[in-house]
């Protein structure tokens, strides 16, 4: 599984590419939890070229997401595929991230 990580002002941004299954899922929960347990986390998700995610990698998502709230925060989704933001409805999670079409959006909120 290839993510790229880069720094966008305050903010780490991680973008998984590929669809989140299976070990992929399971890999990248484990970076995205390393991410946010760090002191101060500012941590965005591009999901622009993930097409698909399994049960794992949304038990990652939701796992980074109950560590946030403990700070007060959300974890910050940025254009999220129609199939992958269907999971998060369906599955009636969507309300604990926030959702964004730019990565620069996502970094702002966070000011």
């Amino acid at each position: 599984m290839k993510v790229d990580e880069q720094q966008v002002g305050s903010a780490e941004v991680l973008s998984p590419i590929g669809a989140l299954v299976d070990q992929d899922g399971e890999s990248f929960s484990r970076l995205l939890l390393e991410r946010v347990r760090a002191p101060n986390p500012r941590v965005v998700v591009s999901l622009q070229d993930v097409p698909y995610v399994d049960s794992v990698a949304l038990e990652g998502l939701l796992d980074a997401t109950d560590e946030l709230a403990q700070r007060a925060t959300t974890l910050k989704l940025v254009r999220v595929p129609p199939a992958c933001r269907e999971i998060l409805e369906l599955t009636d999670v969507a309300g604990k991230f926030s959702f964004f079409e730019s990565v620069q959006d996502a970094v702002r909120s966070y000011l």
